[in-house]
């Protein structure tokens, strides 16, 4: 497995197409054409951006813990644990000053996602627990805590608020989409590169994938396997929770019951199509994030010839064929789902 694997290149190479297709738009007659604005107008780059965000740090929370060899279908439970911890703790300091505040929220919501990434290495681990149903587990147990536990009198006041780059943000087209985001967007770019950077040129990122793929010669090797993969598993857990925290206090400003909606399956779908690589797992949620947004795009342009169920279906058709067409085209790590005993334990 490669790190520019060809399904990486293809998601990437779509992003970048969308980019140059909406700068065609701005500067040339094709902008004269509604139906070309519609597919790639700034407002669709826009909202393409804000709901790629949770699919990126999913997706890089699959990466990090899926890399060591643990499978995690929890990505929706620990994104919901965390957008309904960040929207507590928020509607709880409200009489703070704004930005202490949402920063303290964020760092509940890392907090609760990591702890319920442990829980699900404590299953998949030292429980032995098959990998999957693990996730699942998590899943069940964030949806029915956070709707029991959920106050509706309660008010998340404020939220992140864009903070424009000096500059950078007034590039035509790409500066607006780019360089005027709130902090969690920044954040979330930012980490592709750095966990790209730790996953394949550092020392640490090695035996990660070492226990991934090799445990038995890992072990051979004096790494802790377990260990490893607890310590992945948890921040894989932090980035599914900065994702929901993203939703609370970045992108909605309040919690709903199941508000997550399937982004964390679509996160998986992200990492898969990415060939669980960063960069792949960034251009392939920006190719599941411009699906959503042409969904907004559609309905704001009052489009009535086609119904507006099958449009509100059109990121999960998207995420299934994209899924359904690389089976047996893509490998993942060797050693993912399977537990990893150690020599004094058998």
């Amino acid at each position: 497995m490669t790190f520019w694997s060809r399904t990486a290149r293809i998601s990437v190479c779509l992003a970048l197409l969308m980019m140059i297709m909406a700068i065609l738009v701005e500067i040339t007659p094709l902008g004269e054409n509604p139906w070309m604005r519609v597919f790639f107008g700034i407002s669709a780059l826009n909202f393409t951006l804000r709901a790629a965000i949770p699919l990126v740090l999913g997706a890089l929370s699959g990466v990090l813990c899926e890399r060591s060899g643990i499978i995690n279908i929890g990505i929706e439970g620990m994104m919901l644990a965390g957008a309904f911890a960040g929207f507590v703790a928020k509607s709880s300091t409200n009489d703070w000053p704004l930005y202490a505040s949402l920063l303290f929220s964020v760092l509940v919501a890392l907090g609760v996602g990591g702890l319920m990434g442990l829980l699900h290495g404590l299953f998949s681990i030292r429980f032995r627990m098959d990998q999957i149903i693990s996730g699942t587990v998590i899943i069940i147990l964030a949806a029915g805590l956070s709707s029991y536990l959920y106050d509706r009198d309660a008010i998340s006041a404020g939220k992140f608020t864009p903070i424009p780059i000096p500059l950078l943000s007034e590039i035509p087209v790409i500066g607006p989409v780019l360089f005027n985001n709130a902090p969690i967007t920044y954040v979330a770019l930012i980490l592709v590169f750095v966990v790209h950077v730790a996953i394949f040129h550092t020392r640490w990122g090695l035996r990660t994938r070492a226990v991934g793929e090799h445990p038995r010669a890992a072990d051979t090797e004096g790494i802790n396997v377990n260990r490893q993969r607890y310590v992945n598993t948890m921040l894989g857990g932090m980035l599914a929770g900065l994702a929901g925290g993203f939703l609370v206090l970045e992108a909605v400003g309040q919690f709903q019951e199941g508000m997550t909606a399937g982004r964390g399956f679509i996160s998986l779908a992200a990492m898969i199509f990415g060939n669980w690589t960063p960069f792949g797992a960034l251009g392939a949620a920006t190719l599941f994030g411009y699906t959503q947004a042409l969904q907004n795009e559609f309905l704001l342009a009052g489009v009535t010839t086609i119904p507006r169920q099958f449009v509100s279906m059109l990121p999960y058709i998207v995420t299934i064929v994209a899924v359904s067409g690389l089976v047996g085209r893509v490998r993942p790590p060797a050693a993912i789902g399977k537990p990893y005993d150690t020599e004094g334990s058998k």
